[in-house]
């Protein structure tokens, strides 16, 4: 490619590229959190465009800069529109825009919701690994029946191969059947239960995945939980301070996670300070905490979703495509 070209990558090139890599993607993400953790990167705190009198649909703009062994710039846009569903669309929408950290100049545009989902669920699946730290996880359990949950399912069947039982739940239970239906279909022998409330989840399952669209908290208590288990905590704004400040909470990023009306963030406000965060993963990953604060509180891993994550896959996938071949070039898009 010619300085003022730049490369194109659909939505079916990205998922081409990225099929069967799970192990890879996890490999990736956690060199991201460690490079960030050694200071090697740039992260602006993302900006939220909302809209008047409407506060479930955004759209979000993260920038960012990841040095190490990535060396990459970029900006990830992505939309959240829930009631896309009702129009049988998908919730999310992203683009990602790879620029060269030696000219500034763009080299890429890929599609960004497919990237935004696998790096989202590979983080998930890391944490589930460090954290769950080897004990039993059968049945794992799946709170929101959406795309982000399936593809944990994947990285979590990847990553953890001997969960062969997921119990989900969804409040929309035409969804759950559908969800059920395609994890059955697509990974084979792979039993999936569906859970009538959240308690039976939080009852038989020693590690859950909360992908929702709440944007308020609506678990007030985990008396149903077992004691030593893990919560992913994807969505972010699931559970009430009371219940953040029971566990042993670990983060991706503490500036970036106490932002936003996160449920961290509100229990920063509630408490004024954050000595309830324990650590970040990257801290245990790279043997500067423990895994587990104890054996008898609940682990929650509340991830913001850190831009430098889907500039390490982007890089990931634009290598792969240039390797293969895949993609379209624009000659002389720049002038």
């Amino acid at each position: 490619m010619h300085a003022c070209d730049i490369l194109i990558l659909k939505g079916p090139d990205v998922q081409a590229l990225l099929a069967g890599r799970e192990i890879a993607i996890m490999q990736a993400v956690q060199s991201a959190y460690e490079t960030h953790a050694r200071g090697d990167s740039s992260l602006p705190h993302s900006s939220f465009l909302r809209f008047p009198d409407n506060q479930r649909d955004r759209i979000i703009a993260l920038p960012g800069y990841l040095g190490g062994p990535f060396g990459i710039a970029g900006i990830k846009w992505v939309a959240s529109f829930p009631g896309n569903l009702e129009r049988e669309l998908e919730r999310a929408s992203a683009l990602v825009v790879l620029n060269s950290s030696e000219t500034g100049r763009p080299e890429a545009i890929l599609e960004g919701s497919i990237i935004s989902a696998k790096r989202t669920a590979g983080s998930a699946a890391l944490a589930a690994q460090w954290l769950h730290n080897g004990k039993a996880a059968n049945p794992a359990g799946l709170i929101g029946c959406g795309l982000i949950n399936f593809e944990i399912s994947r990285f979590l069947l990847a990553a953890m191969p001997e969960i062969d039982h997921f119990v989900v739940h969804d409040l929309d239970s035409a969804r759950a059947e559908q969800f059920k239906d395609r994890v059955q279909q697509i990974f084979g022998k792979v039993e999936v239960e569906i859970a009538n409330d959240v308690k039976t989840i939080l009852r038989r399952c020693p590690l859950i995945s909360l992908a929702t669209t709440a944007i308020t908290p609506h678990i007030g208590d985990l008396r149903e939980a077992s004691p030593d288990g893990t919560i992913l905590h994807v969505s972010l704004r699931d559970l009430s301070p009371e219940v953040i400040l029971s566990c042993d909470n670990v983060v991706d990023d503490v500036d970036h996670v106490c932002r936003a009306q996160t449920s961290v963030h509100l229990t920063e406000q509630l408490t004024g300070g954050r000595d309830f965060i324990r650590c970040s993963l990257a801290d245990i990953m790279m043997g500067k905490a423990a895994a587990r604060r104890d054996a008898e509180s609940v682990a929650v891993f509340s991830p913001f979703g850190l831009g430098v994550l889907d500039l390490a896959i982007s890089r990931l996938v634009r290598d792969l495509a240039l390797v293969q071949g895949r993609g379209t070039v624009i000659d002389s898009f720049l002038p």
